[in-house]
């Protein structure tokens, strides 16, 4: 007996009705990143486990919970990367870029993966879009950055934006606030959920970006990160909300966005709407100027954000009508020999105008050829048979008027387009 096997639970099948949407939507941002002049970037699926054990931080959830990771046959532990950011700076340190640029603008379409509870725009296989722009520290970038996600959504017509913008500080401010908020928070340990509790120990500044109510409560009369910056920090933070008021991108100072991989510092940001429920966040990023040195290379500055393309995907399948897969051109055949015909013809036609052909291989009848025809919007339709080929003319069928010509078999290309050579 047969046995049915499905796809695995947090993953999915991109099916063809879908897939016209996220191709012209990855084209849109292709040629978005082109224009800003960032160029694509892959790197492979898997990665030494260490990695992401070292940049992301050990004590997250991600390394400690969500990671696929096993042991290969020559004994390295490997992992499916959890996020992108950690494998474009170990090419960018690896293939030694920054002897060959000051700056390097980088962007990626790809897949990552984790063992989290599926839900609402988020798979545990998944596609996730961003740059990465390494090599200047000033607040310019970090505007360019902020910039280059607010308008990717805005272009695509996503309603309710908001930008939300903090600063984390240096290592040195960042140190004595995390000391002020742990004295705050260490006589409420017992009152915070139980991941805060963990985090308090390992990491107090990610409490700020707890989503329990209860902790939310706590942190109402918590210390501002604010309060903690260097002069210089806060000359740099100003100076990017400066740039992003001139630039015309309304934004949230939010003193408790904290992002949740260790490598970040100075300015994070977030994107969020309400076109998706709870879960708003769009993007986020900033910056982790220590990261290329952590991984090998020279004391060089980055900033960058990631974006869930699910998510993308879920809001526009929401609000924009239902795509259309328009065929130019179906040629119905009515027996063997017109269909060998029928192939020549639309092989001819795509290699002349670059235009969308489709050939019948099912040997239906006339009546079902049309059919299928008008189910996949044809705009024209050729009618080839016995008789066709005998009088060397077959008919071409206007399918929005319902008007026909004859016209040579020899020459039909001519009829569709501008008049080029075949070759």
């Amino acid at each position: 007996m047969s046995v049915k096997i499905q796809n695995i639970k947090g993953t999915k099948d991109i099916l063809p009705k879908d897939s016209q949407l996220w191709l012209e939507t990855e084209s849109i941002i292709h040629n978005f990143m082109s224009l800003h002049g960032y160029k694509l970037i892959r790197t492979p699926i898997f990665e030494k486990t260490e990695l992401f054990n070292r940049t992301i931080g050990e004590d997250t959830d991600i390394v400690t919970k969500e990671m696929y990771t096993w042991t290969d046959l020559d004994g390295t532990s490997l992992t499916l990367r959890p996020e992108l950011t950690a494998s474009v700076v170990r090419s960018f340190v690896q293939h030694n870029l920054q002897s060959k640029s000051p700056l390097h603008r980088l962007y990626y379409i790809d897949s990552s993966f984790r063992r989290e509870r599926p839900q609402k725009g988020r798979q545990r296989q998944f596609t996730q879009y961003g740059i990465e722009a390494i090599g200047s520290a000033h607040p310019e970038q970090d505007a360019e950055v902020i910039l280059i996600a607010y308008r990717i959504y805005q272009m695509l017509g996503i309603k309710d934006l908001e930008v939300h913008i903090n600063s984390i500080g240096s290592q040195q401010s960042r140190e004595t606030y995390i000391s002020s908020l742990s004295k705050y928070l260490a006589p409420y340990k017992n009152e915070l959920s139980e991941i805060s509790q963990t985090r308090l120990d390992v990491n107090p500044l990610r409490i700020l970006d707890s989503k329990s109510e209860k902790d939310k409560k706590i942190l109402e009369g918590a210390p501002q990160i604010s309060d903690f910056l260097t002069k210089e920090d806060l000359v740099t933070f100003n100076s990017i909300q400066s740039f992003l008021n001139n630039l015309g991108i309304p934004f949230i100072t939010d003193n408790n966005l904290v992002r949740g991989l260790d490598y970040y510092n100075g300015m994070t940001f977030e994107i969020t709407t309400k076109s998706i429920g709870a879960q708003s966040a769009l993007c986020g990023g900033g910056r982790y100027d220590k990261l290329v040195e952590y991984l090998g290379g020279k004391p060089t500055p980055a900033v960058g954000f990631a974006a869930g393309f699910e998510r993308l995907m879920l809001i526009l399948n929401e609000h924009l009508d239902e795509t259309k897969d328009v065929i130019d051109i179906y040629i119905i055949s009515t027996d063997e020999k017109s269909t060998n015909s029928s192939l020549i013809i639309a092989d001819k036609i795509r290699n002349t105008h670059g235009i969308k052909v489709v050939c019948e291989t099912l040997r239906r009848s006339m009546k079902s050829q049309l059919r299928e025809a008008n189910k996949l919007n044809a705009q024209f339709v050729i009618i080839i048979g016995e008789e066709e080929i005998s009088s060397g003319e077959v008919i071409i069928k206007n399918m929005q008027d319902s008007s026909q010509i004859s016209a040579p078999i020899d020459n039909i290309e001519n009829y569709f387009g501008v008049n080029y050579e075949y070759k």
